[in-house]
């Protein structure tokens, strides 16, 4: 109790909690969102770039497989990003709790746009050793990728006021919608400049090259942030250096924000002082990590499987170049014209569903609150892939109804209410719910758990949704009985939300430092 006394007083936090919207928030969300812009610029693109790997690299496979990349290296390519991911978010949480958020973010930073540069050139031009090399890159994209969901997610929390925090945090989440756009942008620019040409080797790796470049940009103003007043003040307890810090960033005085007696550091109480997973972690913190993890767990399943549905989406219900796709047979301009229809219908996607689902959660965050978001997304995600899937064979694939856009628009509105839902609120919950000290170790954690869900939505979901032998895949359970699963995966998360979910609307940060029966003792 005496611990939270002295925090109370603390005059720095009191103002963070309390801070008006000024320029620096708005700038911290570029900065800290270009993670996750090129994050969703990777995830996006590499559907589209398989295509073209196919047609430079396995011209020499038989029938209608010819110029198509094998599903194992489709799998392959996708899962290991994935999973140098997960490794990535729980080592650079942990490293953000430990050397301070400042001091790893930028080294996160730099190891994406390296790789992702890295993942461009891929050494070579025979073909096992680019799809060695670009595999090996795209694992340090991830471990960089992964690196950055805890510190920007937990960066921005410690910025924020609590009354706009939940806003602030899916502002900054939100880029990844513009990453998707970009994606389709700059494919479909890159098509049409080849168009007609050959050089589709150099092609697929420009488009992964440009998504360093927004990245790369922020490295600067990055590295220029101050570390964040609460780790400052709360983990290093280094109270004065906290408000220089804040008077720096934020339009505040330190004289108001200076505490009368700075020699008195040493804010944590022995008492208090109890570590990762330790039994006194496990009482206070279990439920919430609990449920923070296997929230991001059954969330990523269905989302990252919807992602890799989109090109057997594109193909059946969108149309394909069947008359110059002839027993795989395709020249250059054709594919080219087929690449940039579907980043078109991606990037048509991603501004009437998916980015306004990303603002919906900046409005209404902070006035609904996570849980009834999370809630609502989880029950009408599963609504709407049951209403695709239950008639997919008798409805969806018949001649009459194949090309019908009804079914466009219900796959649009799956990734509306999994970003006004919870693909948004996975990502902001984890770093609200715990103390200063473990945030972002607890974040990463949930981030890797929500990883090892996308390599079975990515993986798993995509050899079973096959209901025949077709494109390499082999004979498995079908689309409709895979997305059916889904929808009940979308239930189990709308349950966990329910029982295990706190809510975190107007709380301040500093309310996780204690029990709740010790706040309402003062």
């Amino acid at each position: 109790m005496i611990w939270f006394q002295r925090m109370a007083r603390l005059k720095v936090l009191s103002a963070l909690d309390t801070a008006k919207t000024q320029y620096y928030h708005f700038k911290a969300i570029i900065i800290a969102g270009m993670g996750l812009f090129t994050d969703a610029y990777d995830l996006f693109s590499i559907t589209l770039i398989m295509k073209m790997i196919g047609r430079t690299y396995y011209s020499d496979r038989d029938g209608g497989n010819q110029n198509q990349t094998p599903p194992v290296v489709v799998s392959a390519l996708v899962a290991v990003a994935l999973l140098g991911t997960a490794i990535g978010q729980l080592v650079f949480g942990r490293l953000g709790d430990l050397k301070g958020r400042r001091h790893v973010y930028g080294f996160a930073l730099l190891l994406m746009v390296m790789s992702t540069l890295a993942s461009g050139f891929s050494i070579c031009i025979r073909r096992t050793c680019v799809l060695l090399s670009l595999g090996f890159f795209r694992f340090f994209l991830g471990l960089g990728i992964g690196g950055d969901y805890p510190l920007s997610s937990t960066i921005m929390s410690e910025f924020a006021n609590k009354r706009t925090r939940g806003s602030f945090i899916a502002a900054v989440f939100s880029m990844q919608g513009f990453g998707i756009l970009a994606s389709a942008t700059v494919t479909m620019v890159v098509c049409s400049i080849f168009h007609g040409e050959n050089g589709i080797d150099f092609a697929w790796r420009l488009i992964l090259m440009i998504g360093s470049v927004p990245a790369g940009l922020t490295y600067y103003w990055r590295m220029m942030m101050p570390e964040t007043a609460r780790y400052t003040a709360l983990v290093e307890q280094n109270v004065l250096q906290a408000a220089k810090d804040m008077e720096k960033v934020l339009d505040v005085s330190i004289s108001q924000i200076a505490e009368e007696n700075p020699e008195e550091n040493a804010f944590v109480s022995k008492t208090h002082a109890y570590s990762l997973f330790s039994r006194e972690f496990l009482r206070r913190h279990g439920r919430d990590l609990f449920a923070c993890s296997c929230n991001w767990f059954l969330l990523d399943i269905v989302f990252y499987s919807n992602v890799l549905f989109q090109s057997q989406i594109y193909d059946r219900f969108l149309g394909s170049n069947e008359d110059s796709t002839v027993k795989g047979q395709i020249n250059s301009a054709d594919l080219y014209h087929e690449i940039f229809r579907m980043a078109r219908i991606q990037a048509i996607i991603a501004v009437c569903s998916t980015i306004p689902g990303y603002f919906f959660s900046m409005y209404f965050i902070d006035r609904v609150g996570r849980v009834k978001i999370q809630m609502m997304g989880f029950f009408f995600m599963a609504l709407i892939l049951w209403a695709i899937g239950i008639p997919y064979y008798s409805y969806w694939t018949t001649d009459k109804h194949k090309h019908n856009k009804g079914f466009v628009v219900l796959y649009s509105l799956a990734f509306f209410f999994a970003n006004f839902g919870p693909n948004t609120t996975t990502f902001i919950v984890p770093a609200e719910l715990f103390p200063a000290r473990f945030r972002s170790t607890c974040h990463g954690i949930s981030g890797a758990f929500g990883k090892v869900g996308a390599i079975i939505g990515t993986v798993g979901f995509l050899w079973a949704s096959h209901k025949d032998e077709e494109d390499g895949y082999p004979k498995a359970i079908g689309m409709r009985t895979s997305l059916i699963i889904l929808g009940g995966v979308c239930i189990v998360g709308m349950f966990v939300t329910y029982f295990f979910t706190r809510e975190t609307m107007g709380m301040s940060l500093e309310d996780n430092e204690v029990e709740p029966e010790e706040v309402n003792g003062l």
